[in-house]
């Protein structure tokens, strides 16, 4: 299979015949993979469709090192996760995979970086090592060529001059933000926002309270002077990003999909309702395409999904943690 093949995807069926072949080569030559599926007892000649095909949990990232034969890291990206947590590390065989996967999202998503002064308030981000957000979110401020676009860290006082400045000359702007980051930032200072674009990462990383999706957006609404707050769906184990334009219904590019598996029965499959998040990343060529996470949601009949919360077991991620 060519890697450029996955972007190029434009009917369910292209998706099929790619998601199994990749299968096929990721039990071939991904050990952990291999050795997931021989435990369930799977048997590969008889999988057809993507529901059959096995979805590793995502807490083998915790444990294993997931990579293919014949290939060694060119980067290494880590979670979130308390002092001495186990966190999940990804090794990324192909980092321009990783690039091209996030630049054609944003892309279709948001048009050129370079109409756009981006600017990045991600404190708990920047603070550790190996962040594939910050890894992507600095590529897209030096795609934006544009002076005025960076990282913001604890200085909110430069960052709302400059949202300010910004505003005043018309400029087209991207604010990119962890949430708690951003309810920060709108108690010390409130905004008429409307030329930019405040999208959330999720996550409130121990510094707040939980809070539901619309909770949230209504402060940041309130705060920043906007009709809508975008969200960024992404995690470490994946090399895709998913993005909602302010009504909580995300929005997965070509070579992503999901599915929802029966939270009592993790191999069977729910539909027009709440399940557990099953994530199909093609762009995850090197590691694992097929994950089963700890996320809870719903899937639509068009491909759209929103997030309903986490299971209770699972560990407080970055990832759009929204629980009910």
């Amino acid at each position: 299979m060519s890697l450029t093949s996955i972007f190029n995807i434009d009917t369910p069926e292209e998706f099929r015949k790619l998601a199994l072949e990749t299968f096929l080569y990721q039990y071939n030559n991904v050990p952990v993979y291999r050795k997931f599926c021989e435990t369930l007892g799977t048997e590969i000649d008889s999988i057809d469709s993507i529901t059959g095909i096995p979805f590793m949990p995502i807490q083998f990232f915790k444990s294993e090192k997931v990579i293919s034969n014949g290939h060694s890291a060119q980067m290494v990206f880590h979670s979130s996760g308390t002092t001495g947590s186990n966190t999940s590390k990804h090794f990324v065989a192909d980092i321009e995979l990783y690039e091209k996967s996030f630049t054609r999202t944003f892309e279709d998503n948001f048009g050129n970086p370079q109409d756009l002064a981006i600017l990045a308030l991600l404190p708990s981000y920047l603070e550790r090592q190996g962040s594939s957000l910050v890894y992507m979110v600095d590529s897209l401020l030096k795609a934006s060529r544009n002076p005025r676009s960076g990282f913001y860290l604890k200085d909110t006082e430069s960052l709302t001059r400059m949202l300010q400045e910004l505003e005043e000359t018309g400029q087209k702007t991207l604010l990119i933000g962890v949430s708690f980051a951003l309810l920060d930032l709108v108690e010390d200072q409130k905004f008429q926002l409307k030329n930019t674009i405040v999208m959330e990462t999720g996550g409130m990383k121990g510094r707040r309270r939980e809070m539901i999706r619309e909770e949230l957006h209504e402060k940041l609404k309130t705060g920043f002077g906007v009709s809508r707050i975008y969200s960024e769906y992404g995690m470490t184990e994946l090399l895709s990003q998913a993005y909602s334009k302010g009504d909580g219904i995300f929005q997965c590019p070509p070579w992503m999909k999901i599915l929802t598996r029966d939270t009592e029965d993790a191999l069977s499959y729910v539909h027009n309702k709440t399940g557990g998040l099953n994530i199909i990343d093609l762009a995850n060529r090197y590691s694992c395409s097929f994950i089963a996470t700890q996320d809870l949601g719903k899937c639509y009949p068009d491909g759209s999904f929103e997030i309903i919360g986490r299971f209770d077991t699972s560990d407080i991620r970055g990832c759009n943690l929204m629980v009910l």
